[in-house]
């Protein structure tokens, strides 16, 4: 009888395991317009760090752009935003080829996804049972929301994303943004250009296998490089982090 239950148990485990940990999501015209207000209220950032924004075109967005840089926009003008997107640009078919590509590539981020979860991690890496990615046509490329689990991604009308043609690269990326947000990035006050190359150099050593044309960026401090050099190092990440922030 207990070889026959744990029989059981470890069928469920499989079924479990197996199970897509990623759901792919076409946005409304009200959520994409959300999506294009956050953008704008975030401009001066994204201007700062050199990010291409994705916006869409028109008057409007010109006086909108003009005013986020002034810090000036107001509730009149989300109102404004939101009927021009719903009303001349939101079509959702749009988004049809883009979640289309992620679709056929989501068998491999979900083998990642598990692999992250199998790892013996000395510090707290944050796993969701279920990530939602929010397809967008607007934005710098990707974002995260660590509190909730979930990724924006931009795609094109024909299915194209910016910096790799594999969406699937981006995806993990920004997985494992959300995996060392808050146990590490807010932890130790890890500015943007390090928390970045951090966040490339995690998955180029754990997954280069699967991901040849994964780039590490030209950003933060390449002595970090001297620091993580194999996936061993990554069970340590934390401990390393702050040993080389408190250098600074």
């Amino acid at each position: 009888m207990k070889t026959h239950f744990t029989i059981i148990l470890l069928l469920v485990a499989s079924t479990v395991f197996g199970q897509s940990k990623v759901r792919v999501n076409i946005p409304t015209a009200k959520t994409e317009a959300a999506y294009i207000w956050r953008n704008l209220r975030d401009l001066g950032f994204f201007e700062k760090h050199h990010y291409q924004l994705s916006l869409p075109k028109g008057p409007l967005m010109e006086q909108l752009k003009a005013k986020a840089r002034k810090n000036q926009l107001t509730d009149e003008d989300y109102a404004a935003l939101e009927k021009f997107v719903t009303k001349k640009v939101y079509r959702k078919a749009d988004y049809q080829a883009g979640y289309e590509a992620i679709q056929k590539n989501l068998p491999l981020l979900n083998k990642m996804v598990n692999e992250l979860g199998h790892m013996k991690f000395r510090w707290a890496f944050k796993m969701y049972k279920i990530y939602e990615v929010n397809l967008t046509l607007y934005g710098p490329g990707g974002s995260y929301d660590p509190d909730q689990g979930s990724i924006i991604i931009f795609t094109t009308r024909d299915g194209r994303f910016k910096q790799y043609k594999n969406p699937i690269n981006t995806l993990i990326h920004e997985i494992c943004h959300i995996g060392i947000e808050h146990s590490i990035i807010h932890k130790y006050k890890v500015p943007h250009g390090l928390k970045e190359r951090i966040v490339d150099t995690f998955v180029w050593l754990n997954f280069k296998q699967y991901l040849p044309n994964y780039r590490v960026q030209n950003m933060g401090d390449s002595k970090l490089d001297n620091y993580l050099k194999n996936k061993r190092d990554l069970l340590n990440l934390a401990t390393i982090v702050q040993k080389f922030t408190q250098k600074k």
